[in-house]
């Protein structure tokens, strides 16, 4: 029987995967605020829906009483997580990651309050107590502590060795840096807890050992389950790439149709992660049969993109959604395309149009979509791939693009 809120909540919603000590964790939560942190590395300047599982962890921990902490990897970042990957990830320069974690502390402010309080977030970076870190004296102190046998058997190590990829020794040194923050942020700042994927597992373990071995602290760490859709895809990638947070990154309508577009099986499932509905509400919709499930998906796709966006973005998405595909109107809030009279007399290739709109990825790609007989014009079906663009498409000063039915663009005069 949990005793705090923090876990019951994450437990009945899904999100609990491992835990180095269930019951001594939700004893103390229940006691005390306890400051808790999950890691984010600067790869890029924002983070995408494969994030938002922890998140929501932050999230929840904040609205049931206690202090989330958001690390920013400006350190990390330059060693790169082996964990999940197959290749080593691409080197970047001081200003890069400095942008990227601008990008990034943007999604934050969306999801947490921010503040002096003692419940209120806070962000910090790694790069703060690594950056002049000694080598020799760090291999001294802290190098005793960690068994290379034990770290070969980590899913992050082992997975990359399995499958006979190459594991430089810089990467091989992130595991003891993650362990490092762990420690160090229990020293300074008494965090108690660690949260992250289940990729982190190990990582996470080696921090839990060395701040009990040199601080001599209790502290714990607790994973989410590695999220895949029903299908078997990792979440947050599609076939157009990366489902981005950052609404420079990617529109609110392409966000909000992105939750829409769930498959049926996993409507529920998203909805107890992604939300904040209350589980009676999900309880309810969870009996939804056939096409009713569609308002399920709408809900989902509501909440989610209100929580990442807001709620005007939410409501401004929905009715594009409905102004779209009723038939009755373009909604305001499509990809849109400027182009002049002149431009439109003399005529643009479909091809360049499906390119510019960022609908396909190349020329070759844009043939392909045109012959499968999944681009329209206004509605209508163009299969000529030598297909121009000109003054007699145009209606109410606009021209409607479409690929498939989750691909809609305006062009306005």
């Amino acid at each position: 029987m949990t005793q705090s809120l923090f876990i019951k909540t994450l437990l009945e919603r899904g999100y609990i995967h491992q835990c180095t000590d269930m019951d001594g964790l939700d004893q103390k939560m229940n006691n005390e605020v306890v400051p808790a942190y999950i890691g984010f590395d600067a790869t890029a300047d924002s983070l995408h829906v494969g994030s938002l599982l922890p998140i929501m962890m932050l999230r929840h921990l904040q609205k049931c009483g206690h202090k989330p902490i958001v690390l920013m990897g400006g350190a990390t970042t330059r060693v790169g997580d082996p964990s999940g990957k197959d290749e080593s990830r691409k080197m970047l320069n001081d200003d890069d990651i400095e942008k990227n974690i601008t990008g990034i502390k943007k999604v934050f402010e969306q999801f947490l309050k921010f503040g002096n309080g003692k419940t209120d977030a806070i962000i910090i970076n790694n790069n703060d107590w690594l950056k002049d870190i000694n080598y020799i004296e760090f291999l001294r102190d802290y190098g005793k502590n960690f068994s290379v046998n034990r770290m070969l058997t980590f899913e992050s190590v082992k997975l990359r060795l399995d499958r006979q990829q190459p594991l430089t020794f810089l990467e091989f040194n992130y595991m003891l840096l993650q362990a490092y923050d762990f420690m160090e942020l229990n020293r300074k700042m008494n965090v108690s807890l660690q949260m992250g994927g289940s990729d982190q597992w190990g990582n996470i373990v080696n921090g839990v050992e060395l701040s009990r071995r040199v601080n001599n602290s209790q502290v714990y760490g607790l994973t989410v389950p590695l999220l895949t859709t029903a299908s078997g895809a990792k979440m947050g990638k599609t076939a157009d790439g990366a489902v981005w947070l950052n609404q420079d990154r990617l529109a609110d309508f392409d966000y909000w149709q992105f939750w829409r577009n769930t498959e049926d099986a996993d409507v529920i499932k998203f909805l107890k992660l992604f939300t904040e509905l209350p589980m009676e509400e999900i309880a309810k919709l969870e009996k939804l049969q056939g096409a009713e499930i569609n308002s399920a998906k709408e809900t989902l796709a509501n909440e989610a993109t209100k929580l990442c966006r807001g709620e005007k973005a939410s409501l401004s998405a929905q009715k594009t959604a409905n102004d779209t595909f009723s038939g009755n109107a373009l909604g305001a809030d499509l990809p849109t395309l400027s182009k002049t009279q002149s431009e439109l007399n003399k005529g643009i290739g479909l091809l360049s149009i499906l390119t510019e709109f960022g609908f396909t990825s190349s020329n070759g790609d844009a043939r392909r979509q045109i012959q499968g007989g999944a681009v329209k014009v206004n509605d209508t079906k163009i299969q000529d791939t030598n297909y121009i663009i000109n003054k007699d498409n145009i209606i109410n000063d606009t021209i409607k693009i479409s690929v498939g039915k989750k691909k809609i663009g305006v062009i306005k005069i």
